[in-house]
């Protein structure tokens, strides 16, 4: 009973003693953020890269929910999806009935790009597509898709069926030792030399490349959509694993960004300060500049060491001083400048001194 007293005073005074919370900011932020996410995506919309659209909107949307013009430009993304994959779908059946296989096999691809978990085309592609004999081919310096495509079909205008396949950008640009699979067309004659029905020259050994787009990766996709249903822990264990087998894959990097910033700016708004504050330290690291998430660090920060702060207050009062000080310093780690936690760690410290001091009495 006797430590009771100096606690009550200590009490008074680490109350009276409190740092000012500096609240969250106005929407302003969040408005031109989520402006410039619906500009790009109304870019990606007229330049035809429908899915980099919808997920360019869907990033907006996730800061301002009820924008008008947002969720307009979401829902005719998604018919036109819809309308498309339905399209490829169509013509994937058309050619299996012809038997042209290697084309039912590209339509099928275009409408998994546009809706990943299209289970029709993934069951066309899984089942109806018979088995199509591919060779690797290694580029060589001053190649390119028409002279590639003239080795393996001796027709340059060929050149299209190795676009797709390997799932490349507009006019890529070929980087030397990056890895291209080049298929068989039915009824097409297929170039190779005699040796092991290889190309014409045998591939050189050649480090992993990130230049040439990969095809569609499942896992990418299964983090998207958890990233849309915010959940955030499994989106970035899948985006991790597709970043632990290609550290350079530039699509699951930003993908990752994203998932980080979103996570962040979630967690803020529901005031869980520690989670907003370590998903955006890690997104600094990997992106300093990203969007406002230097904005939004320092407010997750100044929540994270008042919260921290005033559970040390809680806990003092409770009288478990030695737990109050290890949330006092966790809020010096984030603050070395905070002048009441260090006052009070002083005087919670100082007490607990003479409590020992008296019990050895």
């Amino acid at each position: 009973m006797t430590a009771r007293r100096p606690l009550l005073v200590l009490a008074t005074v680490v109350v009276l003693g409190g740092c000012a919370w500096l609240p969250y900011g106005g929407p302003s932020g969040r408005h031109s953020v989520a402006e410039a996410h619906r500009a790009k995506a109304e870019l990606y919309e007229r330049d035809g890269a429908l899915r980099a659209a919808l997920d360019a909107v869907k990033v907006a949307l996730t800061l301002e929910p009820e924008d008008a013009a947002g969720r307009a430009l979401k829902a005719r993304l998604q018919a036109r999806i819809e309308r498309d994959v339905a399209e490829h779908v169509q013509q994937a059946r058309a050619a299996v009935a012809r038997r042209a296989y290697l084309e039912a096999r590209r339509h099928y691809l275009a409408a998994l790009a546009l809706e990943p978990t299209n289970t029709t085309a993934f069951e066309g592609l899984r089942n109806d597509v018979k088995e199509v004999r591919f060779v690797t081919h290694t580029v060589r310096s001053g190649e390119s898709l028409g002279s590639i495509a003239q080795q393996y079909y001796g027709d340059r205008s060929r050149s299209e069926v190795i676009w797709e396949i390997n799932q490349l950008p507009r006019n890529p640009k070929l980087a030397v030792g990056a890895s291209l699979r080049v298929p068989e067309i039915p009824g097409v004659p297929f170039l190779l030399s005699p040796r092991e029905g290889g190309p014409t020259e045998p591939p050189r050994a050649a480090p992993p490349r990130d230049d040439v787009a990969p095809q569609i990766d499942p896992l990418l996709a299964e983090a998207r959509d958890s990233l849309e249903r915010r959940e955030f822990a499994d989106a970035l264990a899948d985006v991790d694993r597709v970043l632990a087998g290609n550290p350079r894959h530039a699509e699951g990097a930003e993908l990752k960004k994203s998932i980080l910033y979103a996570l962040g700016k979630t967690r803020l708004d529901e005031k869980r300060y520690d989670e907003s504050y370590k998903a955006l330290t890690q997104l600094a690291r990997l992106a300093p500049r990203f969007e406002d998430s230097g904005e939004l660090a320092r407010q997750a920060r100044s929540g994270l060491v008042q919260q921290r702060y005033n559970e040390g207050l809680r806990l003092y009062r409770e009288e478990k001083l030695e737990q109050a000080i290890v949330q006092w310093r966790s809020v010096l780690e984030l603050d070395p400048r905070h002048p009441n936690a260090r006052k009070n760690i002083e005087q919670a410290e100082q007490i607990l001194k003479n409590l020992e001091e008296r019990s050895k009495r």
